[in-house]
């Protein structure tokens, strides 16, 4: 890292919006991500974001070469245990937070709070962008990724698994009341290369689990050829 950038660390949820916001800070503001931060559930198994698997994100983080911090939390103290992640941060001289939010206004306050308190400069590059351009410029930059959550009360279980790219973008057009970036909860993804990845991840597709409400695809990853031991 130059002397002149500075170091942040990325909200990572291991999906298209976190990877495209730290895409766009990497790109055009002069800046390196220093670490990836996950908050995991209090059991530390997966996600609190998307539901992925521990071992998922942190072979994402290997495959990108940055650090990956993982901290568990319940969701009656994520707060506190997230602003205890930034104070770290803040002593190894992090001065950046990046947000992959679009639009929830609630989201955004909280963010900028807590970044206040902690003394980091938020940034949520893909704010207010326009849904077809934020997805066509994930594509057509090469990320790749693939429907790990559907929300049976929008998309039906044969979304799981589905490559995103210009089919997939051109079918969720004909949909109607559906976001085409799943921003009201309709689909989640598992991004696995990318333009800042240094190699793809290697993982296989495991079984479908289904609740009352959504859709989730197991990920399975090779750990023989991703080195788990990348936790700051």
């Amino acid at each position: 890292m130059s002397q002149n950038n500075k170091k942040v660390f990325v909200s990572w949820s291991g999906g298209k919006e976190a990877s495209l916001s730290c895409y766009r800070v990497m790109k055009n503001l002069n800046v390196e991500s220093a670490y990836l931060l996950n908050m995991v559930s209090e059991d530390g198994t997966h996600s609190r974001s998307h539901g992925l698997g521990v071992e998922v994100l942190k072979a994402q983080a290997d495959a990108i070469g940055v650090p990956i911090v993982q901290k568990r939390a319940t969701w009656g103290d994520y707060e506190g245990e997230f602003k205890k992640a930034l104070a770290d941060f803040k002593k190894k001289g992090v001065e950046i937070g990046v947000f992959g939010d679009i639009d929830v206004q609630e989201h955004r306050d909280w963010v900028e709070r807590v970044c206040e308190e902690s003394e980091i400069k938020p940034l949520l590059p893909l704010w207010q962008g326009e849904r077809s351009v934020l997805l066509e410029e994930f594509i057509n930059t090469g990320f790749k990724a693939i429907l790990v959550v559907v929300n049976l009360q929008f998309l039906g279980e044969e979304w799981l698994g589905r490559e995103i790219n210009k089919e997939f973008m051109d079918d969720l057009k004909k949909l109607s009341n559906i976001d085409l970036c799943g921003e009201k909860g309709e689909y989640h993804t598992f991004v696995y290369d990318g333009p800042f990845f240094k190699k793809p991840v290697s993982f296989t597709i495991g079984k479908k689990i289904f609740t009352k409400t959504h859709g989730f695809l197991e990920i399975r990853i090779d750990s023989r050829l991703h080195g788990n031991d990348n936790n700051a």
